[in-house]
């Protein structure tokens, strides 16, 4: 894909591969999907649109209700759908996982459609971004020991700053490599693109991830990169108690309980024979 523009076309083919929309609401969908781009317009959006529709790769119907901004005008009562040619183009483009897929712009989008992606490009694609970053580490880790005593505190915090946020990535990245070696097996969903299964599942439902080792015996759980983990038990929101009275700690002791506990320690065992009934 060439880089911006290609990025645009990925993602309008896939959010309209789940729904057919009209214009507003897929700019809705297309600012929170790609973040880096939300201040884009119609201006930038409805050029993409008309080359999808020349390439045969979107269709236009009539929209049956008006689109929820009366700022959309006239243009946004136009609802886009994808063509059997369109989700072809979308499937060839899943398919690739060339150096673009990994680079700052278009991997957060990529990684928005994994669900649909097949696992051997997931994998070279999450490889591809870790090594990408670990190249950058080490060339920012080189120059911060060369410039380091020509920098003011401010200009060194902020560099270790982007240190080690590069090196957050990286560690995530190894966590969802991990995870996904253990999910090669697992077809990608077959339905629901980017964000639809967000919030589907969670610690604690059926086919949530368990402990370390363990799956839950409802149903095997998403392998979506909101689920990915490093091999330690995950949150599952349990209040402190909740979580020492499941691991047997038992009910906590009242300070009634106590003092009546150290008087019947302090006066000893009870004679059976001196005892009254």
């Amino acid at each position: 894909m060439a880089r911006r523009s290609g990025m645009l076309e990925f993602a309008v083919l896939g959010l309209l591969h789940d729904t057919p929309m009209h214009g507003y609401e897929l700019r809705k969908r297309l600012n929170v999907l790609l973040g880096s781009l939300r201040a884009f317009s119609y201006g930038t959006l409805y050029p993409c649109l008309k080359t999808l529709l020349a390439n045969g790769w979107l269709a236009e119907e009539p929209a049956s209700t008006p689109p929820p901004s009366a700022l959309a005008g006239k243009r946004s009562k136009i609802v886009y759908r994808l063509t059997d040619e369109g989700r072809a183009r979308f499937q060839e483009l899943l398919d690739e996982s060339g150096p673009d897929s990994w680079e700052d712009d278009d991997f957060g989008v990529r990684l928005a459609f994994f669900s649909r992606t097949d696992g051997a490009v997931r994998m070279r694609i999450l490889e591809g971004r870790r090594n990408r970053l670990d190249e950058r580490l080490d060339r920012l880790r080189k120059s911060l020991a060369r410039s380091r005593e020509r920098l003011d505190d401010y200009s060194f915090e902020l560099q270790r700053h982007r240190l080690e946020s590069i090196e957050r990535e990286v560690n995530w990245l190894g966590q969802l490599i991990e995870r996904e070696r253990g999910n090669t097996a697992r077809p990608p969903r077959p339905e629901g693109g980017a964000g639809a299964g967000a919030g589907d599942e969670h610690p604690g439902a059926p086919g949530a991830p368990g402990p370390a080792g363990t799956v839950d015996a409802h149903g095997p759980h998403d392998a979506g990169p909101t689920h990915f983990s490093t091999g330690t038990a995950p949150t599952t929101g349990a209040a402190p108690n909740e979580s020492r009275r499941s691991l047997g700690a038992g009910p906590r002791a009242t300070p009634r309980r106590r003092a009546a506990t150290r008087r019947t320690m302090s006066d000893g065992p009870t004679d059976p024979s001196t005892a009254t009934s």
